[in-house]
C-alpha cells in the first residue's frame, strides 16, 4: 500500500472513475488545459480529450446546469467549483434544480452529479476564498454532503460520489491538499457514504468532527490522554446523512459529546447533531452538548486574525476538560 496525498487521491479517483465509465466527465473553470487551479485535473484531458474534460465558462450556474442537463441524458459530470466560496453562484441550479429534480419526476429519473468544492481556511485566503457552506446543502432535501478528512477517503469517497445517482456535494478542504497525506488502496475500494469512521477510540468524551478539523481533534486527543482524559474522536466522513448510529454508540460508552467544526456556530452542522442527540439520546447525557466552532464571522484577510478565530487544539482541549469536570 502506497502512501499519496490527498490531491493525488482526488485525481487518481476522478482517473479511474472516467477510464471505467465512459459517461463520466470533468467540467469547470480551467480544469482542461491547465489542470486546475490546484493542479488535481492535471493530464486528464490529454488522456480523455477535450469533451471530457470540459473548460468552462466563469459561470457557476452554467457549470452546474450543464451537469444537471448532462445527467438527464445519462451522462455522470463531475462539477469543480474553482472556490467552494462560489458556489453561491450556482446555488440556485443546486437546491432548486439538481436537489428536486428525482422528487419532481416521481423516481423516474436521476441527478447523478458531483459538485466538487474546494473549502476551508487555514490557508490565508482571505475573505472569499475560505468559507465552509456546507450548512446550507446539508439543509436541502435530496442532497448529499460528503467531506474527507484522509486522503483513503478522498479517493473512496469520490468514487462513491461518481456511482451515486443523487447529487453529491463533495468538500475537500484545501488545507489538505498537500498535507493530508496516507496510505491509500490501489484499485476499486470504496468508501461508502453515510457511513462514519472512529479515528481513535476511548471512553470519557465524544467528539464528532469532520474535514480538517479531524487533524486538530486528534492532537487535542492525544494531549489530553496525557493528563488521563480518553477521548474518542468520530470522523462523520459524511454530513448529509450523518451517521447517528455511530455518534449514538459513543454517547452510550461516554455520555458527554463535543462537536467541532470549521464552520461558524450559528446553525452549523453541531447544531443540528446536539438537537437529535437532546430528542432521542437525552439520558445519555451526563453533561450539556458542547461545541468548538468558528465565530459567527467573516474570514479577515489577516492571517493572523484568521488563527485567532480558527478552532484549534488548544480549544479543543479546553472544551473537553470543561465536560470531563462537569
Amino acid at each position: 500500500m502506497r502512501e499519496i496525498i490527498y490531491l493525488e487521491a482526488i485525481r487518481e479517483a476522478l482517473r479511474e472513475e472516467m477510464a471505467r465509465d465512459p459517461k463520466v466527465f470533468v467540467l469547470g473553470e480551467d480544469v482542461g488545459a491547465y489542470g486546475g487551479a490546484f493542479g488535481i485535473t492535471k493530464g486528464l484531458q490529454e488522456e480523455f480529450g477535450e469533451y471530457r474534460s470540459l473548460d468552462m465558462p466563469i459561470s457557476e450556474s452554467c457549470i452546474i446546469g450543464v451537469s444537471v442537463g448532462a445527467s438527464l441524458r445519462g451522462y455522470r459530470p463531475v462539477a469543480e467549483m474553482q472556490f467552494g466560496d462560489f458556489i453561491t453562484c450556482g446555488f440556485d441550479q443546486i437546491v432548486n434544480q439538481a436537489a428536486t429534480l428525482r422528487y419532481r419526476y416521481g423516481g423516474r429519473a436521476s441527478c447523478p452529479i458531483v459538485v466538487r468544492a474546494p473549502v476551508g481556511g487555514n490557508v490565508a485566503g482571505g475573505l472569499y476564498h475560505s468559507q465552509n457552506p456546507e450548512s446550507w446543502f446539508v439543509h436541502r432535501p435530496g442532497l448529499k454532503v460528503v467531506a474527507p478528512s484522509t486522503a483513503w477517503d478522498a479517493k473512496g469517497l469520490l468514487k462513491a460520489a461518481i456511482r451515486d445517482d443523487n447529487p453529491v456535494i463533495y468538500l475537500e478542504h484545501k488545507y489538505l491538499y498537500r498535507r493530508a497525506k496516507g496510505p491509500v488502496p490501489e484499485g476499486d475500494e470504496i468508501v461508502p457514504i453515510g457511513k462514519a469512521a472512529v479515528r481513535r477510540e476511548g471512553g470519557q468524551v465524544t467528539l464528532v468532527t469532520y474535514g480538517a478539523m479531524v487533524i486538530a481533534s486528534l492532537e487535542a486527543a492525544d494531549r489530553l490522554a496525557k493528563e488521563g482524559v480518553d477521548v474518542e474522536v468520530i470522523d462523520l466522513r459524511t454530513l448529509s446523512p450523518w451517521d447517528k448510529e455511530a455518534v449514538f454508540a459513543s454517547l452510550e460508552k461516554t455520555n458527554r459529546l463535543l462537536v467541532v467544526h470549521e464552520d461558524v456556530k450559528t446553525l452549523g452542522l453541531g447544531a443540528e447533531i446536539s438537537a437529535v442527540v437532546m430528542e432521542e439520546r437525552f439520558e445519555s447525557l451526563d453533561a450539556p452538548v458542547m461545541r468548538v466552532t468558528y465565530p459567527d464571522a467573516h474570514c479577515p484577510f489577516s492571517a493572523v486574525l484568521e488563527q485567532h478565530n480558527l478552532p484549534n487544539a488548544d480549544k479543543i482541549v479546553e472544551a473537553v476538560q470543561a465536560l470531563a469536570r462537569y
